[in-house]
């Protein structure tokens, strides 16, 4: 198995002090910063941009996880690389040249990931699995924080599980990520657990309440609790 990680999404994370939300909640026990970048286009709402992501960059030295619900994206790529970005996740449906995506993100020195909304099949990715260090499968449909979990994606994390056995790929799961089902998706096959309200509901004093909850939930189903 792969290892497991927390990637608490920064979308959740109050803005009025979002530099201090980070580092909060990395102090709390989280595995990856995960930033959420939506472009009104794509998908229907607005987050923010590389400068943003920027200024936090410099809180903490582990990995930024950006997934970019942009349309189109190659454009921005680099912006993004050069903001602090370790994992780059474009969309399939965002792309008419998936594998160009790819390729430019590990060009720039990256981690490449491709992501699939709800609607899309895992079949679609099967070609550019070779150019690929992160499946992400989407649990709600992309746009807004707060959603409520598609159990039906669970059979998608699966499918992804079994198209890259034996592969070094990570599975991410972003969306409606909860304590009560993290044990659902870990046992699929996700190893990157996203979440955002159900990790910064309560404010800096559950960070690590929460965070260890939904990582609890998951080592129990990948049999690393006793």
């Amino acid at each position: 198995m792969r290892p497991l990680q927390i990637c608490p999404s920064i979308l959740a994370a109050d803005f009025s002090q979002l530099g201090q939300d980070v580092a909060d909640v990395m102090q709390a026990g989280a595995d990856i910063v995960h930033v959420d970048i939506m472009d009104g286009h794509f998908v229907p709402n607005i987050s923010y941009g590389p400068a943003v992501m920027q200024s936090i960059r410099h809180i903490t030295d582990r990995p930024f996880d950006v997934h970019l619900m942009i349309s189109p994206v190659d454009p921005y790529l680099e912006a993004f690389a050069k903001a602090g970005a370790d994992v780059i996740t474009v969309h399939a449906e965002a792309t008419p040249h998936l594998h160009r995506s790819l390729q430019a993100i590990r060009a720039l020195g990256k981690k490449a990931g491709v992501a699939l909304n709800p609607g899309t099949p895992a079949s679609v990715i099967a070609h550019v699995l070779d150019l690929t260090d992160l499946v992400l499968v989407m649990t709600v449909n992309p746009g807004f924080g707060g959603q409520a979990f598609i159990p039906t994606m669970l059979e998608k994390v699966r499918q992804v599980r079994d198209m890259t056995a034996g592969m070094a790929i990570d599975i991410e799961v972003d969306g409606g990520i909860t304590a009560q089902n993290a044990g659902d998706v870990a046992a699929a096959g996700a190893n990157w657990l996203v979440a955002g309200s159900s990790v910064f509901k309560g404010g800096k004093a559950t960070f690590a309440n929460n965070i260890n909850a939904i990582r609890n939930a998951a080592q129990s189903a990948r049999g690393e609790r006793v």
